[in-house]
């Protein structure tokens, strides 16, 4: 078997570059940067009011000073700002010439129709200097920046409105087994419906990639090789769940042979998740992905969402934490490294969901994370600081 750590290298080591496109600034949220970008002018370009007030010089502080104009934000001054004199300023306009800080309004009083005091003691400048954030030329985001909210705005400040992305990755999903039905029809005997492919659909969404669902293949090779083949020409990823096993109608590994999929690997070293199939022909990749709900769910997490993130450039970190655990736990075995669901208290605790194997989804719903369990590990005790990697 092959362990995770294994499963991982060979994962990102095979993925090629998705290729760019350009994108407006209101569709770019989520998306990959696939260009560095730099300032097209400095930031602020002016020297900056940080408040409504005066704007004077400090050495006249404590003397009245005469109100030359008002400047509000849009503005350009019109006069210098000389001995004993102001202008009266809004948040964000133009420091006129001469002055060389910016009094409160609230620590103003007027003396007549035309002039004013400083009624404190001293003051901060409150001026964003020119430049003081960034340079004109200067890099401002990186070729494979993740594009939040807080990054679009700083595109959008330096005036590149249509920023060079990552080609969205296209996902086929399949789902293999007679015993499966679509969730709008009522299982018969021995049926269940099909939640994996809505979990994966879901999966690939957050990413911002694009799914396409191929529904239903059932439990005969030549109907799951036709299938195969249509989401192969059509997408950069083809996610199946089931038939990976080692059942009687578990063919998937080697329909996939057959078809010039090299397989890379065939079983991790690792639980949920052990029949994981992993391949590619040079151009696609397809993963088998274990037909139990839980497992395809983190296998997912675990390397399909890492290697779409490289096909676009972008060398993703989960986030993850280090917490104190609040119970103890064990396990019988500890042949393989074990990813165990967890979820965090009100109180800042970490706590085990109700687990019942791979097939329990409802655990899923209430867990904020996994800790991974070593190799070797039978127990942790309460108090122990773990590894928690979120979802």
């Amino acid at each position: 078997m092959t362990t995770f750590e294994e499963a991982y290298n060979i994962v990102i080591e095979s993925a090629k570059p998705a290729g760019s496109e350009q994108c407006s600034l209101e569709e770019s949220l989520g998306r990959i940067l696939a260009a560095d970008v730099v300032s097209d002018m400095d930031m602020p370009p002016f020297n900056r009011s940080a408040m409504d007030g005066y704007a004077c010089r400090r050495e006249d502080l404590q003397n009245e000073l005469e109100v030359l104009e008002i400047v509000a934000a849009g503005e350009s001054p019109t006069k210098t700002v000389g001995k004993n004199q102001c202008t009266k300023i809004m948040t964000g306009a133009a420091v006129p010439e001469g002055a060389d800080v910016v009094i409160m309004v609230e620590l103003t009083e007027k003396t007549n129709n035309n002039k004013i005091r400083f009624t404190g003691k001293d003051t901060p400048p409150n001026i964003s200097r020119k430049a003081e954030d960034v340079h004109k030329g200067e890099l401002v985001l990186n070729k494979g920046q993740h594009l939040n909210p807080q990054q679009i705005a700083i595109l959008a400040a330096v005036g590149c409105h249509a920023p060079t992305v990552s080609k969205k990755i296209k996902v086929g999903i399949i789902s293999t087994g007679d015993e499966l039905v679509e969730p709008d029809q009522i299982p018969g005997p021995s049926q269940i419906r099909n939640s994996n492919a809505f979990q994966l659909i879901s999966q690939v969404q957050r990413l911002n990639a694009n799914p396409v669902y191929y529904g239903i293949a059932k439990d005969d090779p030549e109907i799951t090789e036709t299938i195969i083949n249509k989401a192969l020409s059509e997408c950069d990823i083809v996610l199946l769940t089931g038939g990976v096993s080692m059942g009687d109608f578990d063919f998937v590994p080697a329909i996939l042979k057959k078809n010039n999929i090299r397989l890379l690997f065939e079983k991790l070293d690792v639980k949920p998740g052990r029949p994981t199939v992993f391949g590619t022909n040079g151009k696609n990749y397809v993963f088998g992905l274990p037909g139990n709900p839980v497992s395809s769910y983190i296998m997912f997490e675990m390397l399909v969402r890492p290697l779409i993130f490289e096909m676009m450039g972008h060398h993703y970190q989960p986030k993850s934490v280090f917490m104190h655990l609040d119970e103890n736990y064990s396990r019988k075995k500890a042949d393989r490294l074990m990813f165990v669901p967890v979820k965090f208290s009100t109180e800042g605790k970490l706590n085990f969901v109700e687990y019942h194997g791979s097939a329990h989804l409802h655990s899923m719903t209430n867990a904020d994370g996994i800790i991974f369990v070593p190799l070797g590990v039978t127990e942790i005790k309460r108090g122990e600081l773990v590894h928690v990697r979120q979802f």
